[in-house]
């Protein structure tokens, strides 16, 4: 059963929105880019789990705060026997770790192991469920979902799952019996009931009015080549058409 559903966050919405508009920084269009190939690769995900069997509570995106500290969870599943913490990379091409640091083989460029947030994510769920009180094993592993990922000098042991043992894992999930009680419940409405709408560290670029390309772009193309034709919106870039009402509040909400 789903419970909270996956959305944008602030922080790739208002990226996205200011990059449609202007010319990001090279640094901040590569985190953006990042971004929306992040939130490509989690719903890519969300489909794939929508026909686990049994009895499960699935929550997407939680944002929880512990003494001061904040954690994201990409995707949790409650479990009879279990929590399953999931962290969802969408890494594409050739990597190695090496002394527990990631890099790709392309260029050497060293990028975040996910395993470092899959760490401080589980320590900080546990504690979060020790103040509540409660008390639920932990099985915490990171899922790199693109079909295009391959990782070098791995350990057995790591706690990884990669494209070609996905299929795998989710079938051994779905082979597990679950029964939920009223207290996955509560735990999971406690959990939800905790969330934060909006991360304090987000920052968005500086920018001024002045740069910001005004003007109806198109939902499909971003192109601000824009028609009316028949009391609609035509893109004479890409040829998508809709309608004007609803193009003007998803424009005004993208300023």
């Amino acid at each position: 059963m789903l419970l909270k559903r996956r959305t944008e966050s602030t922080e790739l919405l208002g990226l996205r929105y200011l990059n449609t508009r202007m010319d990001l920084p090279t640094k901040d269009k590569f985190h953006y880019l990042n971004l929306e190939k992040g939130y490509e690769g989690e719903r890519r995900f969300d489909l794939l789990i929508e026909g686990l069997a049994e009895e499960r509570y699935i929550i997407n995106d939680l944002l929880l705060e512990v003494n001061n500290s904040y954690f994201q969870i990409d995707t949790m599943i409650i479990s009879q026997e279990a929590i399953h913490l999931l962290e969802i990379k969408n890494y594409q091409g050739d990597f190695y770790l090496e002394s527990d640091k990631l890099y790709a083989v392309a260029n050497n460029r060293e990028y975040k192991n996910p395993i470092d947030q899959l760490k401080r994510s589980t320590a900080l769920l546990h504690q979060l469920l020790r103040d509540l009180k409660l008390s639920y094993p932990i099985e915490s592993v990171a899922i790199f979902n693109n079909p295009e990922f391959t990782l070098y000098q791995a350990p057995m042991n790591y706690p990884i799952i990669l494209p070609t043992q996905l299929n795998r894992f989710l079938k051994d999930l779905n082979g597990n019996p679950s029964k939920l009680n009223d207290g996955h419940k509560k735990l999971a409405q406690k959990l939800i009931s905790l969330h934060k709408n909006h991360n304090p560290f987000t920052v968005l670029p500086n920018y001024s009015y002045g740069q910001l390309q005004p003007g109806v772009y198109c939902k499909n193309c971003f192109s601000f080549l824009i028609s009316v034709e028949n009391n609609k919106l035509v893109c004479n870039h890409c040829g998508c058409h809709e309608e004007i009402a609803p193009a003007v509040l998803r424009n005004v909400e993208g300023v």
